[in-house]
């Protein structure tokens, strides 16, 4: 027999797969695949998960959907550098401002709680989010809170509503889950993943 926790946390991923919001995923795969079709390119940002499922979905993004795709966390010498030197909350939008982020670009960030300025909680996050949306560029957020900086300025953010004791796990679960359901999207995957292209009897 499962344990309680087994079982209440596997019934938590199953409500939670009927909560998102499909239209919301399909606009997203819209609004991507307009930054490739206008040559722009997608920086991804997250922080703790966040900054490891931003450095997966870069090979995702420039291997599937064939978009010029970037994470700053994957440059861990630069980002040390600017932390140590000039400080965590620039970290992000520094390196944005030498990659000449504008509006052709887009950002998909992954935050558990968004970010806020209020609670001083991921202001690396919250600047950069406003960088890019005082410069006119398309931000777009997998995130488990409405009440953040992310949920309020992206143009499409996901809410993943988890419960309070699991919002960590779970959002960070469900991360994975939507940028995958994006990556092969009819309207955003330019190709198909390995072993789909092998089902498919097509050379991978």
């Amino acid at each position: 027999m499962p344990t309680d926790h087994s079982e209440r946390y596997f019934d938590a991923v199953a409500r939670l797969a009927r909560t998102i919001d499909g239209e919301r995923v399909d606009a997203i795969a819209r609004g991507l695949a307009s930054v490739r079709e206008r040559g722009g390119r997608l920086f991804i940002l997250g922080v703790g998960g966040g900054a490891g499922h931003a450095s997966h979905a870069v090979n995702d993004f420039r291997k599937l959907c064939l978009i010029e795709s970037y994470a700053p966390t994957d440059n861990v010498s630069e980002l040390t550098a600017r932390t140590n030197d000039d400080g965590w909350d620039t970290s992000f939008t520094e390196w944005l401002s030498v990659s000449r982020l504008g509006p052709s670009d887009a950002l998909l960030v992954f935050s558990v709680g968004g970010g806020s300025r209020e609670h001083n909680v991921s202001i690396n996050l919250v600047n950069a989010i406003e960088r890019a949306h005082e410069l006119g560029v398309a931000v777009y957020g997998i995130v488990g809170s409405p009440a953040g900086t992310l949920a309020k300025l992206a143009d499409v953010a996901i809410v993943v509503t988890a419960p309070e004791d699991l919002k960590t796990p779970l959002v960070e679960s469900y991360q994975a889950v939507v940028w995958h359901a994006l990556v092969s999207h009819p309207e955003l995957a330019a190709r198909k993943g390995h072993w789909e292209s092998l089902a498919a009897g097509q050379s991978p």
